[in-house]
């Protein structure tokens, strides 16, 4: 059997859609609290920050849907977006809770 065939069959279709769940829908919500972080870190006013946090927003996106398919490992991937994504939520809310910009 090829190793192609083999990929197909079984634990390749596994990592596939844990790769595809972890470039869509995981990869929406950890660009999400990136881009609130940068929008309330970056100087200037309000309306600047976050125009500008929202065009490097497209970025963040299409870098970490490139590395899901990259990376050797699902599971150090998914980790990897789980730790980043609660750190950057929980720095959103300590600035906010600590009176940082809306």
């Amino acid at each position: 059997m090829s190793r192609m065939a083999r990929i197909l069959r079984g634990a390749g279709w596994r990592d596939i859609t844990a790769r595809a769940f972890a470039a869509v829908p995981l990869n929406y919500a950890v660009t999400g609290a990136l881009t609130m972080l940068i929008a309330r870190l970056l100087p200037g006013g309000a309306q600047q920050a976050s125009i500008g946090a929202t065009i490097f927003s497209f970025a963040i996106f299409a870098a970490i849907a490139m590395m899901a398919f990259a990376v050797r490992s699902a599971a150090r991937l998914w980790a990897g977006l789980i730790a980043t994504g609660t750190i950057a939520a929980f720095a959103d809310w300590c600035l906010i809770a600590w009176g940082g910009r809306l």
